[in-house]
């Protein structure tokens, strides 16, 4: 499972008080925690209230870059800060993200492949969040061909059919997961299928326990990757135990003390 760690993100209260202060140590040790506990690379997103998004941005992958070199996602809505940001950050990074629009699609599958970087869409387009799983496979296949089109590796591309929260949409954890098994037969290796887990229990009583069960239950229909929290434990054990039961790994009886070690 490629876990791409959440929590430097704005919307959380200590990081937006990190980033009004310019408190790089609390952004720092998020980091080290989030690689610490297995993630693979790292979200970046400065929230909904920050004045100078580019400048932001730009200061929290600086201090994350001081204590790690794991990837980091570009998470910004805004095409004129992904653009001014990306050819500035140093190391692996995923651009978050594009959506189902040729034109769209095709400006940021230039912009990873011009930096060497991993590009995340969206099965999303004018319409919205598609309401059935054929449409949700129509908008990934369409992702697909537009990035290797534009000079992109399938392990460089990232497809998310978009989780929404089961107490809103209780058909979409079910579309969510019929699509990423559709999906994986598009391309040969596959791209990484791709989910922002917490959004299934957003508002929702007993948030771990859906997002660990959703978790495990994607991962029996192909997801290969997700945004989520590495800091819980329990969360990151079933990640582990369901790569365990999918043969992604060897079983011993040290088997959660070995995946976090290697």
């Amino acid at each position: 499972m490629y876990v791409i760690g959440e929590r430097i993100n704005g919307m959380f209260v200590d990081v937006k008080k990190a980033i009004r202060a310019k408190d790089g140590n609390v952004i720092r040790k998020l980091a080290e925690r989030q690689v610490t506990e297995g993630a693979s690379a790292l979200d970046v997103n400065v929230g909904p209230t920050v004045k100078d998004s580019e400048g932001a941005m730009l200061w929290l992958v600086e201090q994350i870059r001081e204590v790690t070199d794991i990837p980091v996602a570009i998470d910004t809505a805004k095409w004129g800060v992904m653009s001014a940001v990306v050819p500035r950050v140093k190391g692996d990074m995923i651009l978050k993200s594009t959506k189902a629009d040729t034109e769209i699609a095709a400006r940021s599958a230039a912009l990873a492949a011009e930096h060497g970087a991993s590009l995340i869409g969206l099965t999303i387009d004018a319409d919205g969040v598609p309401g059935n799983v054929d449409k949700r496979v129509e908008l990934g296949a369409q992702i697909i061909t537009i990035a290797m089109e534009g000079g992109l590796t399938m392990d460089k591309l990232f497809i998310d059919p978009i989780i929404l929260p089961v107490n809103v949409a209780p058909k979409n954890p079910m579309h969510c997961m019929e699509a990423i098994a559709q999906l994986r037969a598009f391309a040969d290796p596959p791209p990484y299928l791709l989910l922002g887990l917490s959004n299934v229990s957003q508002r929702c009583s007993n948030r771990e326990l859906i997002n660990r069960t959703y978790l495990a239950m994607a991962m029996a229909n192909g997801l290969t990757a997700a945004i989520m929290d590495p800091l819980d434990k329990e969360l990151m054990d079933t990640a582990i135990t369901a790569d365990l039961l999918l043969e992604e790994m060897i079983y011993c009886d040290s088997f959660l003390e070995a995946a976090r070690q290697s």
